[in-house]
């Protein structure tokens, strides 16, 4: 598996529910290692396997729970 970490901006996030919305819809993505929302950035940054877990899935993810995401990077972890 080639690791990949994306981060998402997404300037609605504004608290911990947020937070945990956002980790619940996307830590049980299949190919998805590792999620960690920064409340105070506004960031969403996630380390998967880009060919299992897609960036615009990671994406889908968050704008399911209502959330806008307003840009993106990826690049290879490591």
């Amino acid at each position: 598996m080639s690791t990949t970490r994306t981060r998402l901006a997404v300037p609605e996030i504004s608290c911990e529910h947020c937070k945990s919305s956002i980790e619940g819809a996307i830590a049980p993505l299949a190919g998805v290692a590792r999620v960690d929302v920064d409340v105070e950035r506004r960031l969403v940054t996630v380390d998967h396997d880009a060919a299992v877990a897609s960036a615009p899935r990671l994406v889908d993810a968050v704008e399911r729970q209502g959330y806008e995401v307003a840009g993106q990077d990826e690049g290879p972890l490591g």
